[in-house]
């Protein structure tokens, strides 16, 4: 019985695919359930599995737009499995005759002779071998020696020919952008033109959750089985400065202010297809190990290019961490239709004023970009002011971001 297989919809709003690739060659038999083929959209790529097993028909064309619900290849499950095929390189090397051993004859060419450094190209060393000759025969067989043919080797010896240089490779090479990198610059581009963005930037002493990771690390990784990293602790406090400035989570939808009381952290992901951002469903409701556990599992799913188009969509605000490619600063630019991202950059030791007096700290420069029609600036400020409180000090994270002495004395 031949199984057709059509083109899965990534999406209620996408029409048309590419197939990046085929896993499998046109005819071969694979097993039901296999992966045939990565299919690519402007938002995600998803596997193409196989119903049956069978002998497969592939019809859709690698590299080329086609439309959901087409078929795109037929398996035939009446089909005999077949055995496992030898790799590329064992069929090669299968196919290609089998030379012998050259016998080696006792020839006066492997005799130590006072011509030993005279160099002979492999053809020329096969043909003294086959007429029983040896480099001294050689040069005695040619013409005398010209003072021309002495010039011309004190010349190769003492600066090498222009063949014998390197030659700079001033080739290119060009590939077809993929749907995704496509909707990626449609995106950037539209941000641009269509926002009133902004950035404003502060430092945050990072001393504190430094020596909280290195102090509890072991622990942290024995009970949970996942490092405790930065991310999580920046989650924390951008939920908690997201309560205190509802505005920098809200968004823009035709004429009104839309303001969510769910908090969905986007996440930025660099990926082999580009740039994605999953999104951290409920982060205000999850533990540092639970963040940690979601950020790990979304990052992995983006890059093995195994996410879903769900994952991907919604989130209130967006995290991008440049730190980790070394980035000092940076300006993000938003992910629409969210109207603030926060940039995370390295951390760096720099002399700082404490009390009066210069110390060294780990510090990290923070950005927050946004949307000035939405945003005012003292929400803006008073937003990264209020990560920048809760990074420095994280036990404040325990009360919601609140002040403990203010709570005390109720004001």
């Amino acid at each position: 019985m031949v199984h057709e297989i059509t083109i899965p919809s990534p999406g209620e709003s996408i029409t048309e695919v590419e197939i990046a690739r085929w896993l499998v060659e046109n005819g071969a038999y694979v097993e039901k359930d296999q992966e045939l083929a990565e299919i690519e959209s402007d938002k995600a790529t998803l596997p193409l599995l196989a119903v049956e097993a069978g002998a497969i028909s592939i019809i859709a064309p690698e590299g080329q737009p086609v439309k959901v619900g087409t078929v795109a290849c037929t398996i035939n499950s009446d089909a005999a499995p077949q055995l496992s095929a030898p790799k590329k390189e064992e069929q090669k090397a299968a196919d290609e005759p089998q030379k012998e051993a050259p016998q080696h004859k006792n020839i006066s060419i492997n005799k130590p002779t006072n011509s030993q450094q005279v160099k002979a190209t492999p053809l020329a060393k096969a043909i003294m071998e086959d007429s029983n000759l040896s480099v001294d025969d050689i040069i005695k067989g040619l013409r005398k020696l010209t003072s021309q043919d002495v010039e011309r080797a004190k010349q190769a010896l003492l600066a090498p020919t222009e063949a014998m240089q390197p030659t700079p490779d001033r080739t290119e090479s060009s590939e077809r952008m993929s749907p995704l990198r496509k909707k990626i610059s449609q995106r950037l581009v539209a941000v641009k033109n269509e926002t009133a963005m902004l950035t404003t930037f502060n430092e945050v002493d990072m001393s504190n959750v430094l020596n909280i990771r290195k102090k509890y690390q072991p622990l942290f990784v024995e009970k949970y089985g996942i490092k405790l990293g930065l991310m999580s602790f920046f989650v924390k406090a951008t939920v908690e400065a997201l309560k205190a400035h509802p505005s920098v989570r809200s968004r823009i939808q035709a004429e009104e202010i839309v303001t969510p009381n769910y908090f969905d952290i986007g996440i930025a992901v660099q990926t082999p297809k580009g740039l994605m951002v999953p999104v951290l469903r409920d982060a205000d409701k999850l533990s540092l190990a639970e963040i940690e556990k979601g950020i790990a599992n979304l990052a992995t799913k983006g890059r093995s290019g195994r996410i879903t188009v769900d994952e991907l969509n919604g989130g209130v605000f967006t995290i991008t961490n440049g730190g980790v490619f070394g980035s000092m600063l940076s300006t993000p630019i938003i992910n629409p239709p969210q109207s603030g991202i926060l940039g995370m950059h390295n951390i760096v030791e720099r002399p700082v004023a404490i009390d009066g007096k210069v110390e060294v700290r780990p510090i990290m420069y923070v950005a927050l970009s946004y949307d000035h029609r939405i945003i005012d600036g003292k929400d803006s400020v008073g937003f990264l002011v209020k990560v920048k409180e809760l990074i420095e000090n994280p036990e404040l994270m325990l009360l919601g971001g609140n002040n403990p002495y203010k709570m005390l004395l109720q004001i």
